[in-house]
C-alpha cells in the first residue's frame, strides 16, 4: 500500500508536521515512540530551560498550547514566565497532543528508507514494507550527541552511561552516579543544570569544565515583557524572528550563527542551586583525555598556557548535539549521497525540502538552513506550516 506522505519521527516536530499534514487532507503515515528523546535522553528532575509560552507545539487547531494541557489536566502552573515545567510534564503533554490529533502514531522504527521509482520504500522492524511519495524526516536528536574529538578519542567505544565517559542524553537517571567523583564538560543549561541534579543525587564531588573564557552565567528573572526563546538581546532577534531569511546568508555567517546563539548560560532560576555548590574550572579546553585504570584522566590548558590534570570516577559530556547525515543510517545511502549539505546540514528550500525531491526534513537538521530556531519546540509554530504547504502543493 503506497501513502503520500511517511512521517519518521513522534517527538515535537514529527507530531506537529503530521498535524499540519493531516490538516490538509493528505493521508500521513507516522512511526515512532512518542516523545522518546524527551522520556529517554534527558534527566528526572530536570526543568525547562524555556518559558511555558515557547515550550507548546505548533498545531493547526487552537486548544493545545502547554498551557491549554496544564488547565485540562490539573497539571501546572504553565501560564507565566516565572512557571517552571518538569520534563516529564512535557512528556506527558506531547503524548497528550499526539493522542488527541496523531491517533494513528505507529509506534514501530523505520530500519530503511531508500528510493524507489518516483518515491520511496521504508522498511519497518515489523517487517512490513511501506510505500511514499514523500518522506518527512523528524528524528529530533536521535543518534546526533557530539563530544569534543579529544574525549572521544579517549573511548573507542564510545560513551556509556556506565563507563568512564558519557554523553549527558545517556542518563535518565543520575542517581547511578552517588558517591561518585563527576566531572561535567559544558557551559549551557544541559551542564550546569546536568551539574546540580548530580549533586542533589548524592554524588560526592562534582566539578564544571568550561572551555570557553567568558565565566559561567545565568539568565536574567523575567520581567513584565513577553520573553522570547533566545532572550531580549538584540543580536538574538533575527534567529529568533527571522528564520525564514536565514538561509539567505553566507554559509560562514550561518556557521558562525549556529554556534553563538544562543549563548551559553544557565536558566535564572538554577544560579542559586548552582552556586558555592559546583566547583568551575573556567577557560581551559581539553587537550588530551586518557583513562587510567578505569577513571578518566584530563588534561587541560587555557590560552594563558596554563594547564593540568583533573582526574575523575566519570566524565560527563554535556556537548550538545551537531547535525551529522552520517548519523541517520536509516537513509540508503544512495539517498544520503543525493543530499546536498550546506554549512553542517541539508541544504533546504523554503518549504523545508531537500536536494532529493520528495525528502524533507525538519527540527535539528533543519537548523543549518534556518537556523537556532529549529533547536527549540518554539520552532514547530514556524517549521510545520510552511513543510506542510509545501508537500501539499506537490501531492495533494
Amino acid at each position: 500500500m503506497s501513502t503520500p506522505v511517511a512521517v519518521i519521527g513522534a517527538g515535537p516536530y514529527g507530531l506537529s508536521a503530521a498535524a499540519h499534514l493531516q490538516e490538509h487532507g493528505l493521508p500521513v503515515r507516522v512511526f515512532g515512540q512518542p516523545m522518546v528523546s524527551w522520556r529517554t535522553g534527558m534527566p528526572a528532575g530536570m526543568l525547562l530551560a524555556s518559558p511555558p509560552a515557547a515550550s507548546s507545539i505548533g498545531v493547526p487547531r487552537p486548544g493545545h498550547t502547554l498551557g491549554d494541557f496544564c488547565a485540562a489536566t490539573g497539571e501546572g502552573p504553565c501560564a507565566a514566565d516565572r512557571d517552571l515545567v518538569p520534563v516529564e510534564t512535557f512528556v506527558r503533554y506531547g503524548q497528550w497532543v499526539q493522542r488527541r490529533l496523531v491517533p494513528g502514531l505507529e509506534q514501530v522504527r523505520v530500519v530503511s528508507v531508500d528510493r524507489r521509482g518516483d518515491g520511496f520504500e521504508l522498511k519497518l522492524d515489523s517487517g512490513e514494507q511501506v510505500g511514499a511519495r514523500a518522506v518527512v524526516v523528524a528524528t529530533g536528536l536521535t543518534g546526533l550527541a557530539q563530544l569534543p574529538p579529544e574525549l572521544a578519542a579517549a573511548i573507542p567505544d564510545g560513551p556509556s552511561a556506565t563507563g568512564p565517559v558519557s554523553h549527558s542524553s545517556q542518563h535518565r537517571d543520575l542517581s547511578a552516579l552517588a558517591g561518585r567523583d563527576v566531572v561535567v564538560i559544558g557551559a549551557g543549561q544541559s551542564a550546569l543544570e546536568s551539574a546540580v541534579l548530580l549533586t542533589e543525587a548524592g554524588a560526592a564531588a562534582v566539578r564544571v569544565v568550561a572551555r570557553g573564557p567568558a565565566a559561567v552565567g545565568f539568565g536574567a528573572p523575567p520581567d513584565r515583557r513577553p520573553r522570547p526563546p533566545f532572550g531580549h538581546a538584540r543580536s538574538r532577534y533575527a534567529p529568533a524572528y527571522r528564520a525564514g531569511a536565514f538561509r539567505w546568508l553566507p554559509v560562514s555567517a550561518r556557521r558562525y550563527l549556529g554556534r553563538r546563539v544562543p549563548v551559553p548560560l544557565g536558566a535564572w532560576w538554577l544560579r542559586e542551586r548552582f552556586t558555592d555548590r559546583v566547583r568551575v574550572t573556567q577557560g581551559r579546553r581539553i587537550v588530551r583525555a586518557t583513562v587510567r585504570d578505569g577513571r578518566p584522566v584530563l588534561a587541560l590548558r587555557g590560552a594563558d598556557g596554563q594547564g593540568g590534570e583533573v582526574v575523575a570516577d566519570h566524565v560527563l559530556a554535556a556537548t550538545g548535539y551537531r547535525m551529522d547525515l552520517a548519523a541517520l543510517d536509516f537513509l540508503g545511502q544512495g539517498l544520503r549521497t543525493g543530499i546536498v549539505a550546506r554549512a553542517g546540514g541539508p541544504l533546504l528550500d523554503a518549504g523545508f525540502g531537500s536536494s532529493v525531491p520528495g525528502l524533507y526534513f525538519t527540527g535539528l537538521p533543519a537548523a543549518a538552513s534556518f537556523g537556532p530556531l529549529m533547536r527549540f519546540v518554539c520552532g514547530t509554530d514556524f517549521a510545520s506550516p510552511r513543510l506542510a504547504r509545501a508537500v501539499a502543493r506537490a501531492y495533494g
